[in-house]
């Protein structure tokens, strides 16, 4: 069973820079994941990441890649299926039955989204669909969009989006928000933010390569250039639930400052801790996993 100085799970904007500073204090380091750049990878064009104007997902993931791998990085494109703790070392092993020992774990693990699981929602991922309004917003100035659901990330997406759209339709299965009485009131004061209460969206509409709106449960048929999917995600913390980590009410992983769990030697970032307001952008992942490989650093030394 080899060892490690620090592994770091998932292959994606958190972890490339973690293996890269990681090498740089030369720890031993290794880094597994089953699809590298995981969600950034499949973003048609990424403009909001400091130094990079304009460019595909897929590129700067590749280009993230790469400077871990010149910095020293160890690559394993495969699943972790569990991370135990024995003393002062961690146990890791994969979905085909390596086994790895460290003394340091940093892990970054997706969010599930929820789906809608209608006609259309897979096919046109990036050609229509999305699950992040910050993310891909800015490329539909002027146009007509959908958000669906009723929480707060929804009023939140739909206010931020009425300043950049021409119109926003809030698609709500209900006839009334479960969101904050707050963020509803300012949804009812935008002029070009529409409600579409007790309706829900059967079939996402599309003509050759692209959508062109949605048909609903009662016959509707709303034209819209987008279709943001807000309903709330899920935190995949499942390889460490058994160490009992603590969490907050959203199932993220609670964290320090230094990006370490309550279990001592574990640290984690991005989407699945309660650090960084929850502001789940690339450029906060990336620091987040700085932070935790320089304090591993620190440990260790």
């Amino acid at each position: 069973m080899e060892n490690y100085d620090v592994i770091i799970i998932w292959a994606w904007s958190a972890g490339y820079p973690a293996w890269m500073y990681a090498s740089r204090y030369k720890l031993k380091n290794l880094i597994i994941g089953a699809q590298p750049g995981w969600a950034l990878a499949t973003s048609h064009k990424v403009e909001n990441y400091p130094g990079t104007i304009s460019a595909p997902g897929k590129e700067i993931m590749d280009n993230f890649k790469k400077h871990a791998e010149i910095s020293g990085s160890e690559i394993l494109q495969e699943m972790v299926e569990k991370v135990d703790k024995h003393e002062d070392h961690f146990h890791i092993k994969t979905t085909s039955w390596k086994e790895f020992k460290a003394k340091r774990v940093i892990i970054a693990t997706w969010n599930n989204h929820r789906h809608l699981w209608v006609p259309g929602e897979k096919k046109f991922l990036g050609k229509g669909v999305s699950y992040c309004a910050t993310c891909d917003g800015m490329f539909f100035k002027w146009r007509d969009v959908i958000i669906v659901w009723g929480w707060n990330t929804a009023l939140t997406e739909a206010l931020y989006l009425s300043d950049i759209a021409n119109k926003v339709y809030l698609v709500h299965r209900r006839d009334t928000f479960r969101a904050e009485d707050s963020w509803v009131e300012k949804a009812k004061q935008k002029e070009n933010i529409e409600f579409v209460l007790n309706d829900e969206v059967v079939e996402i509409v599309w003509d050759m390569l692209w959508m062109t709106g949605v048909k609903l449960k009662s016959g509707k048929e709303l034209k819209a250039d987008w279709i943001f999917i807000a309903v709330w995600t899920i935190p995949n913390t499942k390889v460490v639930d058994h160490l009992n980590p603590k969490k907050d009410e959203e199932g993220c992983l609670v964290v320090d400052q230094r990006q370490e769990t309550s279990i001592p030697g574990l640290y984690a970032a991005w989407d699945v801790t309660t650090n960084s307001n929850k502001f789940k952008q690339t450029i906060m992942s990336a620091a987040e996993w700085c932070l935790a490989a320089d304090s591993i650093h620190n440990d260790l030394m």
